[in-house]
C-alpha cells in the first residue's frame, strides 16, 4: 500500500465531501471541487476525516498507483476549498508591465502589441504592482496551468535574464560573447 495513501485527510469545519459511484465532491467556502474515482480505490468519510480505500477491483499494480494518487488530490482540493492556491509571477524588464483588464491581465512584455489574457472560470488575477501577477483559486492545477500559460508568453532568457518568471525563481545566466 501507498504510504501517502494511508494517511487520512482531516475535514475542517465547513467542509463537505460527497462519494458518488464514479467521482468525489468536496465542497467548502472558497468553491465546489470534483475528481473522478477509479474502480481500484474509493473514499470512506467518518469522524471528519476522508479515507482513500482499494477495493480490490482491477490489477494490484494499478491499485497501488491510484491508492496514493487519489489521496494527494483528495487533500489538494480539501486545501483548495478552504484556504486556496496561489501562485505569483514576476515580470523582469525596461518598461515591460501588467495591467489588470476586465477579469483578465494586458501584458506589454517587449512586443509591438499588448497581449491580453482571460482566467478560466474559478481563476482571480489580481495585480498589486506593474510588475506583479498573483493568481488564485481553489483548484491547485488551474492555479498552475493559467501561470504556466502567462510565463509561457515570455519565459526568461538565459543572457539578461528578462522575461516573466516565478517569484522565487532562480534563472541560470550564461555568459555572453566575449571580445578579445
Amino acid at each position: 500500500m501507498s504510504l501517502i495513501g494511508k494517511k487520512p485527510v482531516a475535514l475542517p469545519a465547513g467542509v463537505e465531501v460527497q462519494v458518488g459511484p464514479s467521482e468525489v465532491r468536496v465542497r467548502g467556502p472558497k468553491g465546489e471541487l470534483g475528481f473522478p474515482l477509479f474502480p481500484e480505490v474509493t473514499v470512506e468519510v467518518e469522524d471528519g476525516q476522508a479515507k482513500v480505500v482499494r477495493t480490490g477491483a482491477g490489477s494490484e499494480r494499478q491499485g497501488r498507483a491510484l491508492h496514493g494518487l487519489v489521496r494527494a488530490h483528495l487533500a489538494n482540493m480539501v486545501q483548495g476549498v478552504t484556504e486556496g492556491f496561489s501562485r505569483t509571477l514576476e515580470i523582469v524588464g525596461t518598461g515591460w508591465n501588467v495591467k489588470k483588464s476586465g477579469n483578465g491581465v494586458e501584458m506589454q512584455i517587449g512586443f509591438c502589441h499588448p497581449v491580453s489574457l482571460d482566467p478560466p472560470p474559478g481563476i482571480e488575477v489580481e495585480v498589486p504592482n506593474p510588475q506583479t501577477i498573483i493568481v488564485r483559486g481553489a483548484d491547485k492545477q488551474a492555479v498552475g496551468q493559467f501561470a504556466a500559460n502567462l510565463r509561457r508568453v515570455r519565459p526568461p532568457e538565459p543572457y539578461k535574464g528578462k522575461g516573466i518568471r516565478y517569484q522565487g525563481e532562480e534563472v541560470r545566466r550564461k555568459v555572453g560573447k566575449s571580445l578579445a
